[in-house]
């Protein structure tokens, strides 16, 4: 099955960016093609041609630069040290990605999902509005899903493919119509409960001339672990290996012998540095995560990987299960890489040529902010600002230094501190719930909180777009009893089980709430039992707890499975609402300081 273009797609060039892209079955007949035969420019009767695939993922609609320590990219340098360097923001990314096209006849643009959701406030506001349409400008020609396409269920996203104004909301520029996106969303093991059919195009080929390239996009099976069970409702979330595979067979017996995967689930590489090389090998070094198994088993026809989820960056070279070379790459996260990958399109074959020598390894580029900014996408940011204005540069409060948050490497990060802080605060009156304390998961902060100003606000205001950008999802709070053993038992699923025994979420947590973590030890021994206290008093395993959390958490997300057999749930105030509230105590003489992040002991 292939994906037929949505319905109001306009025509337009195809002369795109791409991302990392191994090749495949044609090996053994390029190999014997004479050197030279390759050509960049495609000539017409040349024997293989140079496809360029540029490629992206985990955007989440990051307009504007990012802001702290999450708005830049590690580079390894020549000494072994890092230097950290400012990257990010569509303007520069669409100069980025147009000026890798030029000199490329036969270029592909395509993503590996969560372009949107979790999203600035800019976009965030607008329900992701303004992001597909840079994405549009972008010229990306096809994404696969991630999980946070589905944030806001279904529905909101086939809007966001195919059009309309906001069911609620409505229009929200005057005289215009949300159009929806140029390029096809794809999601090959998202099924329909009651149809038993994907509930978008599983597949979408791209054709140059006599050139055809495959692609199918997944999201991660896991996805209803991570995302609210609403936005998850009605639908069947497969095997990633089995549906590309599946898939992978109908493109082949429709002639497309190309064949590249779309995969929103990623790996973790040794280094945190965008250009370190995962293929050399060693003690402690290459990658590890989901993706590796995945990669090692999916077929042969399959000739790239394009991965997302981690937010990680590598260009890695994991062996299909028939021994060839094949590239599985990330691009990192809001739009501060893209990948740059030449798949060598064997005319013959129809095959993409994977080897090492006819296949240059993908690279990823940094999206730098001193290059010019695209003047499209400075008249998109300008216009949606405007609208967006009297909301966004409200002030909420004053900060003393930098708060990191997403941008922060360690266990427990002072943002995470100070959103818990702000939770308990708000939800610890008897009347508000009576919570005793707080805990909130990492992945649900989005951005640090910068001290220097975004605009002309001053440095140290922290204004309402901020804080919005850092909580945008507008959870509701739960305060809800677990007992002392319950509570453990979180802790120790942060490190341990399916979902996060490879990959640990650690809980942030309100002030008072203390324990250690000991990573020398495996699974959910890392959690030193009678290190758990609440206020200085070791937790009770057999006493009640008022807990405030996130309706996410309470429903078992991010692998907290423990955390649905709670009881007596009330409802509380959104999370932002107490985040803001938090700020607005905060005055430009008496500003918050950052947590000491001590609350957790971590033995290494």
């Amino acid at each position: 099955m292939s994906a037929t273009p949505q319905r109001h797609r306009r025509t337009r060039r195809l002369t795109l960016t791409a991302l990392a892209v191994s090749v495949g079955a044609g090996a053994m007949v390029a190999a014997a093609l004479p050197a030279g035969a390759a050509s960049g420019g495609g000539a017409a009767k040349s024997g293989t041609v140079d496809v360029q695939l540029l490629s992206f993922n985990d955007f989440h609609g990051t307009l504007e630069p990012p802001q702290g320590s999450s708005g830049n990219v590690s580079e390894r340098q020549a000494d072994g040290t890092t230097k950290a360097i400012p990257a990010g923001g569509v303007e520069y990314l669409a100069t980025s990605l147009r000026e890798a096209r030029k000199g490329h006849e036969y270029s592909v643009t395509a993503a590996a999902g969560d372009m949107i959701g979790g999203s600035p406030m800019l976009s965030g506001l607008f329900h992701d509005e303004p992001s597909i349409e840079a994405l549009n400008k972008l010229d990306l020609d096809v994404t696969g899903v991630g999980n946070h396409e589905f944030d806001e269920g279904r529905a909101e996203l086939r809007r966001m493919a195919y059009g309309g104004c906001h069911p609620v909301e409505g229009c929200f520029e005057p005289g215009k119509e949300f159009t929806g996106s140029e390029f096809p969303f794809l999601a090959a093991n998202v099924t329909d409960l009651k149809t038993k059919r994907p509930m978008m195009n599983p597949t979408f080929i791209w054709k140059k001339g006599d050139v055809k390239i495959g692609f199918i996009g997944v999201t991660l099976e896991g996805t209803p672990d991570v995302v609210t069970a609403e936005g998850v409702k009605g639908l069947k979330f497969e095997d990633e290996v089995e549906s590309i595979n599946k898939y992978a067979a109908e493109l082949n017996k429709q002639g497309v012998k190309s064949i590249v995967a779309l995969i929103h689930e990623g790996g973790l590489p040794a280094s945190g540095a965008y250009n370190y090389d995962c293929d050399v090998p060693g003690a402690g070094a290459g990658i590890s995560g989901p993706i590796v198994d995945i990669a090692k088993n999916l077929d042969p026809k399959v000739d790239a990987l394009v991965t997302g989820h981690t937010h990680q960056a590598y260009a890695c070279n994991i062996p299909d299960p028939a021994g060839n070379p094949r590239m599985v790459t990330s691009a990192a996260s809001y739009g501060r890489l893209f990948t740059d990958t030449t798949l060598t399109y064997d005319r013959q074959t129809k095959d993409i040529v994977r080897t090492p020598v006819r296949s240059p390894k993908p690279v990823n580029k940094v999206v730098t902010r001193d290059q010019p900014k695209a003047p499209d996408m400075t008249e998109l940011i300008q216009r949606w600002s405007a609208l967006a204005a009297p909301i966004a540069n409200r002030p909420q409060g004053f900060i003393s230094a930098d708060i990191p948050g997403r941008g922060s490497e360690a266990p427990e990060k002072p943002l995470g501190d100070l959103i818990a802080d702000a939770q308990l605060e708000a939800l610890a009156p008897a009347d508000k719930g009576g919570a005793q304390l707080a805990i909130m998961n990492p992945g649900g902060i989005r951005a640090d909180l910068a001290y220097k100003a975004s605009g002309d606000e001053g440095d140290g205001v922290v204004t309402y777009g901020e804080s919005y950008t850092v909580q945008p999802f507008n959870n509701m709070m739960n305060i809800v009893d677990l007992t002392g053993a319950q509570l453990i038992t979180a802790l120790q699923q942060q490190v341990s089980g399916p979902v996060n025994g490879a990959n640990p979420k650690i809980l942030q947590v309100s002030k008072g709430f203390t324990y250690t973590l000991d990573m020398t030890k495996a699974g959910a021994d890392r959690i030193v039992v009678d290190s758990v206290k609440l206020n200085g008093a070791a937790i009770d395993p057999a006493r009640t707890y008022r807990v405030a959390m996130n309706e996410f958490l309470a429903g078992g997300g991010d692998g907290f499975t423990v955390l649905k057999e709670h009881k007596n749930k009330l409802v509380g105030a959104p999370d932002l609402d107490c985040f803001n509230a938090y700020l607005g105590k905060s005055t430009a003489e008496n500003p918050i300081v950052p947590p000491a992040a001590d609350r957790i002991t971590v033995i290494k």
